[in-house]
């Protein structure tokens, strides 16, 4: 199968980094509006809610599930159906009303149910879960950027991290703004994304560290476009053979999966931009202004 090959190919992508620059620091900036102004749609993992799992006479489609509870106002449940026609719904409500009203309901639209499980998950438990979340992310952020310091130059580590940053920045922006919910699978995409995002940093960043002997003979922006270049054809054809199953389980893995095929969706969008325009001009901005450091 004939791959992408652009090792031979000259692409000045530093020639317009500050306007790159630039138009990344606007979407990390609508991205912070976006949820200062209209938050972020959480599940019932951080808000606390009411779980049931019940299980059908009769197979049922998450589908007429799904209209069933939007009568009542539940619509945005979350919904599992399993093989053995058992259900497992989510509720951000917690109220014993509601839980009846559920339940009724079901009943009325589908016959005979039996309830497997009942659980209340408090909003204590969720905000546990959201400190452990952020956690894990300053954690992870640190550890790479201590890495990047001690294998490469300090000024890679930073811009890596900021590159990182400006990813996770921009996912949480696109959640506010499309309304998708945020649930503790998002934030293992979230980690997949800044470990996808960061491999193809690294890759880049490698390629300038192995070049950077010529940066006074060349120039620091002629050597990172150069270095870019030869790793642009793995950079491409990795994100689109990741991209394809991707895109299949986005299109057919329905509404739980879509969901979290979105997020990496746009991770590998946003990551493979990143790695190219990102960490590649924050670093030649510094060597400009400051070469010796």
């Amino acid at each position: 199968m004939a791959t992408f090959d652009a090792s031979k190919l000259n692409i000045h992508f530093m020639k317009y980094r500050k306007a790159w620059l630039a138009f990344s620091v606007i979407c990390v900036i609508a991205s912070l509006g976006m949820l200062m102004s209209r938050g972020l749609n959480l599940s019932v993992d951080f808000t606390g809610g009411l779980v049931l799992q019940v299980k059908f006479d009769n197979k049922v489609e998450v589908s007429a599930i799904r209209n069933s509870l939007s009568s009542i106002g539940q619509g945005q449940a979350i919904i599992q159906a399993f093989d053995n026609n058992d259900v497992l719904i989510r509720c951000q409500a917690q109220d014993e009303d509601v839980r009846r009203l559920v339940l009724d309901t079901l009943k009325k639209d589908f016959g005979t149910l039996t309830v497997q499980k009942i659980d209340k998950v408090g909003p204590v438990v969720g905000k546990e879960l959201r400190s452990q979340a952020i956690i894990s992310l300053v954690l992870a952020l640190s550890g790479i950027l201590l890495y990047m310091a001690f294998r490469f130059k300090f000024r890679f580590g930073v811009a890596a991290v900021m590159s990182l940053m400006h990813d996770a920045i921009i996912m949480l922006g696109v959640y506010s703004l499309t309304g998708k919910e945020v649930s503790v699978a998002f934030i293992a995409a979230i980690l997949t994304v800044v470990g996808y995002s960061l491999n193809d940093t690294i890759v880049v960043l490698d390629r300038v560290r192995e070049n950077w002997g010529s940066v006074k003979g060349k120039g620091v922006v002629e050597l990172i476009d150069s270095s870019i270049n030869q790793t642009l054809s793995r950079t491409i054809n990795t994100s689109l053979t990741t991209l394809l199953p991707v895109l299949a389980m986005y299109i057919f893995g329905g509404e739980v999966i879509s969901n979290l095929a979105f997020a990496f969706l746009v991770g590998i969008g946003v990551g493979t931009y990143s790695s190219i325009y990102i960490a590649s001009s924050v670093v030649a901005e510094w060597y400009l202004r400051s070469p010796k450091y």
